[in-house]
């Protein structure tokens, strides 16, 4: 099981959402996790209905059997002073830089350093051990930036070796890579059984592999039930009226025949709908990559609804 887990996907896949509840399926078992945001949008702390998350590691939640889930919503800009501090032991002119706004210009402006400080704060909770050199975290899930834009949020240090060919910038860059580039990661990617989610995961997928970056698994999330068995998908796919209008009958239910168009228009739209998600299928399928699947929560996402996902990922085999 890879210590870094990257959760990505299309907007509105609900990438946020299943990166916390594969924080909380990891965490079982007495694990300890941490879920990093790298986005500043603060969806963490909506979810998990607890106040705006600072930039310090903090306990959002126990997991099944005593597991702990800790959060990290990650400020480019104090992850710079950071890496001044730690590499050039800059310390009080670290801060005066940020009064200057030299801090806000090299986040804002310079190519690729946000991405950098943010790929290099999750790498180093991955690395980090305690006293006695355990480590301190069993598992990093960084809810990542959407599939779009994925493969080049964590290439990015590739570059940046590439340009700094020696000293610390060059060194931290190589760190990095060698985490993301190794069995230590897994990049997964968040979908919905319809056409373009699937076919931006295609596409994602192809980058990331073509990048040399790991891939994990599919997750179709947001899986509606199958109303229908298959005779009766046929039966609604065939418009057979007769025997619907029959069955009725059999049933007791009086004027059967007004029934039958408006149900057998909603038999049609379901059946449609199971032809097309079975394609998609076909599509996750070929790409042959593992794949879990979370049901839609018709009471929505709360705190409760990320405790469910979690048993379902758990389930399927997420974090054994």
């Amino acid at each position: 099981m890879s210590r870094l887990q990257v959760v990505s996907g299309k907007g509105g896949t609900g990438k946020t959402t299943v990166a916390a509840a594969l924080a909380l399926a990891l965490a079982t078992e007495g694990k300890r996790t941490l879920l990093v945001e790298v986005e500043g949008r603060q969806g963490i702390a909506q979810l998990f209905e607890t106040e705006t998350l600072p930039y310090e590691e903090r306990k959002i939640a126990v997991a099944s059997g005593g597991g702990e889930v800790f959060a990290l919503a990650i400020d480019a800009e104090r992850a710079l002073l950071d890496y001044l501090q730690m590499f050039y032991k800059l310390g009080t002119a670290g801060r005066a830089l940020k009064k200057l706004g030299a801090i806000d210009f090299a986040t804002t402006i310079a190519p690729g350093v946000r991405d950098v400080l943010l790929t290099g704060k999750a790498c180093e909770a991955v690395r980090r051990r305690d006293r006695q050199g355990r480590y301190v975290y069993d598992y990093v899930v960084m809810d990542a930036p959407p599939t779009g834009r994925i493969t080049r949020f964590l290439n990015v240090n590739d570059e940046v070796a590439g340009l700094a060919r020696i000293g610390p910038i060059h060194n931290q860059a190589q760190a990095v890579m060698r985490v993301l580039k190794s069995p230590q990661t897994a990049v997964h990617l968040v979908t919905l059984l319809e056409e373009m989610p699937v076919q931006e995961t295609a596409d994602g997928v192809a980058e990331l592999r073509g990048a040399g970056l790991p891939v994990g698994s599919v997750i179709v999330n947001m899986v509606r039930p199958h109303l229908l068995d298959e005779d009766a998908v046929r039966d609604a796919s065939n418009g057979r009226r007769p025997e619907i209008t029959e069955t009725l009958a059999r049933a007791g239910i009086t004027a059967p025949g007004e029934l039958v168009t408006p149900l057998l228009q909603q038999a049609a739209e379901h059946a449609q709908r199971v032809e097309l998600e079975r394609e998609q299928r076909r599509v996750l399928n070929a790409m042959e990559l593992g794949a879990y699947e979370l049901p839609m929560l018709s009471e929505g996402v709360e705190l409760a609804g990320l405790y469910r996902l979690a048993r379902e990922l758990r389930k399927q085999g997420a974090g054994s």
